[in-house]
């Protein structure tokens, strides 16, 4: 979903896959698509599937040709888990994947940011996010790698909790401003669940992109000189956003892993 431009996510999604296949020992065969640009969508004969974030509006890109493509994988795999008692297929959106698949299927409203939030923020849990399995050993709140002009609020709760989800986490606390806190992470059913923040951010990746002068004058000016190198210094805390990264994309492979096991067991 990064539509040809240079990134530090698709790194961290190949790195945290890798990671994992040492981990469990076992093969793992991926594939990447070039959705965007290339109109690439994978089919549905995968296990996992993770949908990264990208630049841009999640507004404008309605109706095109590979938003087409995309949801009409999105649909077939959802029938797919409807209909089947075997193993089901596990999907992971991040970032702009979460915004455009809340847009189309209605689960809220997508809008643009008064300003761009970006950095090393904290997210608080949903009591729902409490008990939810990718969280359950981060603290409350937990850290995260945040880089987004665009939110989600007014989530449809009654359309989530239809579908068996619930909203999980929200953006921090902001008292003294009177704006509704926007939805950070939304479990749509036991297969599928959708992240605003970026899980597969580490430190390393983090550290570059807060050193680009750019992003270093984009915190500044938004939040204060102490709070950019604050940020700097988060990303030493081994409880902060490597918390999150080492716990969320591994747990989900392992979720999606273990379910085609079990069902595959006789």
């Amino acid at each position: 979903m990064y539509e040809g431009v240079p990134n530090e996510g698709m790194r961290g999604i190949r790195q945290l896959i890798e990671e994992f296949e040492a981990d469990c020992h076992m093969p793992v065969k991926y594939d990447v698509f070039d959705v965007r640009v290339k109109c690439e969508v994978p089919g549905p004969d995968y296990d996992i599937y993770i949908s990264s974030g990208g630049p841009g509006s999640p507004l404008e890109s309605e109706g095109s040709l590979w938003e087409r493509k995309f949801f009409s994988l999105m649909d077939e795999i959802q029938a797919f888990n409807r209909s089947t008692k075997g193993p089901r297929k596990h999907v992971l959106l991040i970032c702009h994947s979460f915004q455009v698949y809340c847009r189309y299927y209605g689960y809220g409203v997508v809008s643009k940011r008064k300003s761009t939030s970006f950095g090393v923020m904290p997210v608080h849990h949903t009591f729902e996010g409490m008990h939810e399995p990718l969280f359950r050993s981060l603290g409350d709140p937990f850290y995260v790698v945040d880089s987004r002009d665009y939110q989600i609020t007014q989530p449809n709760q009654e359309k989530i909790r239809q579908r068996g989800g619930a909203v999980l986490c929200l953006e921090k606390f902001r008292p003294h401003i009177d704006l509704e806190r926007a939805v950070m992470s939304i479990r749509f059913d036991d297969a599928f669940i959708g992240m605003q923040f970026h899980p597969e951010a580490d430190a390393p990746g983090m550290r570059m992109y807060l050193l680009r002068e750019d992003k270093k004058e984009i915190v500044i000016e938004k939040h204060g000189e102490k709070k950019y190198w604050d940020m700097l210094d988060h990303l030493n805390d081994p409880d902060k956003i490597m918390a999150t990264y080492h716990a969320v994309v591994p747990r989900f492979l392992m979720q999606g892993l273990k379910t085609n096991l079990v069902a595959a067991l006789p």
